[in-house]
This record gives C-alpha cells, structure tokens and sequence, in this order.
C-alpha cells in the first residue's frame, strides 16, 4: 500500500479541495474525524486501491451532516440535506480504522524525519 498526503490548514480547505474534484451531482460525501485529523482517504485508481491519497488537516471536528457552503468556505451543522446549492458532508469518527492508522503511521514518520 503507497501514500500519498495533501495536506491543508484548516478543515474547510479539505471541503473545497473534496468539492472540486468530486464528480458532478455528488451532494454528500464523507470525512473522518480520527486521532486529531480531519481527512479523506482516497483511491488514485479506482479499480486498483493500492495507492490512496489522505487528504487531511490537522483538527477534529464534531461528527455528523455538515453542510458546505464553497462561495463562503464555511459549514456548519445540520439536521437534514436541504438546499440543492450546497454541499454536504457526513462527518464519521470510525472507533477503528486500520487503514487510517496505517496511513497515518507513515505520515508521523514522515514528519518527524523532516524536523
């Protein structure tokens, strides 16, 4: 398994940056709140998992529907999908997630050797 990382400053740069390349008419996506990182962990091939990009910040944020608002590059919590000119992300904090440890070990290696 390869990782690649992108990293951002704050959690709203992770919602545009998801927004953009996601395909049109994709309204809901998800993100992991998960050991002090916000991210998505996504496939180069979609027929081939072996190499993945994390897309992350470094802050949690608080699970549940968030709704996007990209003009803004603000979001906030809400109860339902509501408006078709928004974006909206399920916000999930897995109680395990090998994957994302394993993603995550190697970019804390990463970092700590370019200190």
């Amino acid at each position: 398994m390869q990782f690649d990382y992108e990293e951002f400053q704050n959690v709203e740069e992770v919602m545009a940056y998801l927004v953009t390349i996601a395909p049109l008419m994709k309204q809901i996506m998800t993100l992991h709140t998960y050991r002090g990182y916000t991210f998505a962990l996504l496939p180069f091939s979609p027929l081939s998992g072996d190499h993945i990009l994390m897309v992350y910040a470094k802050k949690e944020i608080e699970q549940g529907l968030m709704e996007f608002d990209l003009s803004t590059l603000k979001y906030r919590k809400v109860t339902a999908v509501e408006r078709a000119d928004k974006n909206y992300f399920i916000v999930t904090t897995p109680k395990r997630n090998t994957l994302a440890d394993k993603a995550i070990e190697e970019l804390e290696k990463v970092s700590s050797s370019n200190r």
